[in-house]
């Protein structure tokens, strides 16, 4: 479904580790013909060890990520009029920040599914610096997005380009 165009705009597509956030985001980001921004790549090194070594970031290690990826959002934004980003953006405080940091229209898609699903899926990502042991500690912190938040949730037990197809009629409604 290449070719659609819409107002200017940011998608985030959110949710726990394992759960599809980039495969989704890079077929939105061709259908819309815009960038994609992957949110892991703006972790900083810190963070990404801290991971690696199986723990958990705070709000402190994840505010400096949320502020560098909302500015990368927003140069997107303007050279490009749109942009989707992955990440996981699990806590309400912190779609507010990056809210605040884009200063533009945010749409939010919530990929869901159960621990099981997301375990196996984590299984079979070698070489992620995101171990499984985190994400108990992910499904801790996630606070489904409310109705006032210019948000869907999506269960991830289709594939990709339905999903997709999904985001985009909403996007278009």
């Amino acid at each position: 479904m290449p070719g659609h165009h819409l107002p200017a705009r940011a998608v985030i597509v959110m949710g726990v580790s394992g759960c599809g956030k980039s495969t989704l985001g890079a077929l939105l980001a061709q259908a819309l013909d815009c960038p994609f921004l992957e949110g892991d790549a703006f972790h900083s090194a810190q963070a990404v060890e801290k991971m690696r070594g199986g723990s958990a970031l705070t709000d402190d290690d994840r505010w400096p990520w949320l502020d560098r990826l909302g500015h990368a959002v927003t140069d997107a934004l303007e050279q490009h009029g749109a942009v989707v980003a992955a990440c996981s953006a699990l806590r309400l405080a912190y779609r507010d920040r990056l809210r605040a940091a884009i200063g533009a229209d945010v749409r939010f898609v919530f990929l869901d599914n159960s621990r099981e699903h997301l375990l196996e899926r984590l299984g079979n990502r070698p070489g992620h610096y995101m171990p499984a042991s985190l994400l108990d500690s992910q499904l801790a912190t996630l606070e489904r997005p409310l109705g006032n938040e210019a948000a869907m949730a999506l269960v991830t037990d289709h594939p990709p380009e339905d999903l997709r197809d999904a985001v985009l009629r909403w996007l278009e409604g």
